[in-house]
């Protein structure tokens, strides 16, 4: 039995249609991967955009829905962690689709074998313009006046600001990799993070991200490695832990492949 690690679908953009594909996607590999799985971790940013209302949940999205309640169903356990996009998930997956919620970085041990799991926002050095932001929309005060704006107002005007940070953050990547070649991941905050966090408890194995949307695996001090989930907007990237490895993989026309680690 395996546990399966991803993060970072972003259902709903950039239409409908290539959304729908991916979705379809992810679908499939629910599908495979729940025939050895014995956990599952969605590590946050399902959607590109999620907030419940008390009486509504956004429009679309049924073929995953279903498919995880099938598998909570069969008991298999589905973890969903909050990422930056869906912040504002509260207790649908929870009532509704048998999905544990995670608001919080955890740590598991499998196999002798311990974990840091977390979306990976907030977390690290600098950043501090996204880290006042987080505390704006997690301020129940605030969540109770968007929850009064019509669902179709507040969702465009969400998907509007996600779409126009999101470009952003892919131009900075893009002249990243043009001046180096490839990004200096060893300077990415969550690895100055993990690095950091290595210190004062040196016994963990793998910490695990999302966030960045860059699939790689890297060592650190000692017998730690550092995942970053990579996405299914480009990478269609996922871990998978055997009880003895983990490995870095990608799903794509429906077969998976690993990526090997870069050292």
């Amino acid at each position: 039995m395996k546990i399966y690690f991803a993060s970072d679908f972003h259902l709903g953009i950039p239409d409908h249609d290539s959304s729908l594909i991916r979705e379809k996607l992810l679908v499939q590999w629910l599908e495979l991967i729940s025939k050895d799985a014995s956990e599952i971790f969605l590590m946050g940013d399902i959607f590109d955009f999620w907030f419940e209302y008390h009486t509504v949940i956004p429009k679309g999205f049924a073929r995953l829905f279903g498919k995880l309640a099938e598998i909570t169903d069969q008991g298999i356990p589905v973890y969903l962690f909050r990422g930056n996009h869906d912040i504002w998930a509260f207790d649908y997956f929870e009532k509704e689709l048998g999905i544990s919620l995670q608001r919080e970085a955890v740590i598991r041990e499998w196999s002798g074998k311990r974990f840091y799991l977390s979306h990976g926002d907030g977390l690290g050095p600098g950043d501090s313009g996204y880290k006042f932001l987080k505390k704006v929309f997690e301020f129940r005060p605030n969540q109770w006046l968007f929850n009064w704006l019509h669902p179709d107002i507040g969702t465009r005007m969400a998907l509007y600001f996600s779409r126009k940070s999101r470009y952003a953050n892919e131009l900075r990547d893009q002249k990243e990799i043009r001046e180096s070649g490839k990004i200096d991941v060893s300077k990415e905050r969550l690895y100055a993070f993990a690095s950091d966090y290595l210190k004062s408890d040196p016994d963990i194995d793998y910490f695990i991200f999302g966030h960045r949307h860059i699939a790689v695996d890297l060592p650190l001090s000692g017998k730690s490695r550092f995942i970053n989930l990579g996405d299914w907007v480009n990478n269609f990237t996922y871990a998978v832990f055997d009880g003895k490895e983990l490995s870095l993989m990608t799903f794509r026309d429906g077969v998976r492949a690993a990526l090997p680690p870069a050292e």
